[in-house]
């Protein structure tokens, strides 16, 4: 059975506790060329926040998706096409693994037809989803192929995500993850910039995800990492 990731090439994640630069609006966003839009952050985020921007972004034709990063903010939205869970599979203790996945699921009503998992390998460890999770960092490339396998082989996970939030990544160890799925897709979020910095990471993952990006430089600055990041894969 196919995802409706199959076929991505680009993610946009908007921060609901961050704003748009001035004079920009969702239709900007949404207008970008994006295959999906993510919103989701780490810090200070809120229910009523997320439902901020997916009200803002619902009348236009782009896949929306809730990324939250804990149980008390999920919003319950016909707008949504769905949920992807993060999964730290580095994380320095449990709670990240499976715990806060523990309280997920008391929520009245799930829907596990929207729902889906990301097993997050998080290397950043200046970032704030590394100090969170406390995740080891510390990973060679073949350690961070060995968690991208454990994660598709013996967890049955169908995205595994390579996190560098804040800084460009080693594109040795993405293309060490990126070797070692078979099925599974591979998400890389980090440092996207620019054309060139999407071209780059995009051959060697499957989606690249664009996230400060937007909030820091706009939508232009966005749309040109969507032109890169669908030429790598077009060649």
């Amino acid at each position: 059975m196919s995802n409706p990731w199959d076929d991505w090439d680009h993610v946009l994640k908007v921060d609901p506790d961050k704003e748009l630069r001035d004079g920009e609006t969702f239709e900007d966003v949404c207008r970008t060329g994006t295959d999906a839009i993510e919103i989701g952050g780490t810090l200070d985020v809120t229910a009523e926040k997320m439902t901020r921007v997916v009200d803002a972004a619902a009348e236009y034709d782009v896949p929306l998706y809730q990324e939250p990063s804990n149980p008390g903010v999920v919003i319950d939205s016909p707008a949504l096409d769905g949920y992807l869970i993060p999964t730290v599979f580095n994380a320095g203790g449990p709670f990240w693994i499976t715990g806060a996945h523990k309280e997920w699921v008391r929520i009245d009503d799930l829907d596990w037809d929207r729902t889906h998992t990301e097993a997050y390998i998080v290397l950043n460890p200046d970032a704030a989803v590394a100090e969170v999770t406390d995740a080891n960092c510390d990973l060679a490339a073949d350690d961070v192929g060995a968690y991208a396998k454990v994660a598709e082989r013996m967890f049955g996970q169908e995205i595994v995500y390579v996190e560098y939030s804040g800084t460009f990544g080693d594109t040795e160890k993405v293309a060490a993850a990126h070797d070692a799925l078979d099925d599974a897709t591979l998400f890389y979020g980090g440092g996207i910039s620019d054309y060139e910095s999407a071209n780059e990471m995009a051959a060697h993952s499957d989606v690249i995800v664009v996230g400060d990006l937007l909030h820091d430089e706009g939508v232009d600055a966005v749309r040109e990492t969507v032109n890169g990041a669908k030429d790598a894969h077009d060649d």
